[in-house]
């Protein structure tokens, strides 16, 4: 059931992310903060107790609120949301990327994700993104987290797999080009979406978004 719930709510953030990525920063940004916090709480009271993840209430409780949480700091706070945002985001990629040139272990991958995270916050925070980076970089990654969750519903992987990156698209050809073409298609509609063409700033997307 824990996988069920995971990969739905894994689809609809992946795909708001790809096509809407630019468009709705700040709110994305707060989805995406509640969706950490819930597995971070989840999975905290898995450590800690040894039960199933999301199999007690206590493991729900802190799910919950880890959510709230982490959805009202990056709603409210550019350096949180950043942080959050791009670093999540940047972890998703360095996955993506170390599988794609072969990369098999899950501390390879692990580390490579933690890489690309630091790297892309820390880049966030000191400069001015432009946001057409923003509009990559956010449908690549929703592009990953929708193709993740389609495979989480399909039982072709589960919760501690995702967890433990132990799953690469590198051994699902099919998979692999369905992520590529959904993160062009994701950009294409990013851009069309643009207005008049004008391309700011992340930041200056963050703000507006909050209009």
């Amino acid at each position: 059931m824990s996988d069920v719930i995971t990969g739905v709510l894994a689809v609809l953030l992946g795909l708001l992310l790809c096509f809407r990525g630019s468009g709705a920063l700040r709110i994305l940004l707060a989805i995406w903060g509640a969706f950490i916090g819930f597995g971070v709480g989840a999975v905290a009271v898995t450590q800690l107790t040894g039960q199933e993840y999301l199999g007690t209430v206590a493991g729900w409780a802190a799910a919950i609120v880890g959510a709230l949480v982490l959805a009202a700091l990056a709603y409210l706070f550019y350096a949180v949301a950043v942080v959050l945002g791009f670093g999540a985001m940047g972890f998703v990629l360095g996955q993506t990327v170390a599988a794609a040139v072969g990369a098999e272990e899950p501390w390879v991958l692990t580390a490579a994700g933690v890489v690309g995270g630091v790297v892309l916050a820390v880049i966030a925070i000191a400069t001015n993104l432009p946001e057409l980076v923003l509009v990559v970089i956010s449908a690549f990654a929703g592009a990953s987290i929708t193709i993740a969750g389609l495979m989480l519903l399909l039982d072709m992987r589960d919760v501690e797999s995702l967890v433990r990156a132990d799953v690469s698209l590198a051994d699902h050809p099919a998979w692999y080009l369905g992520y590529l073409v959904l993160a062009v298609v994701g950009i294409v509609v990013q851009l069309r979406r643009s207005r008049r063409g004008q391309r700011g700033t992340v930041r200056q997307s963050w703000a507006a978004s909050s209009r």
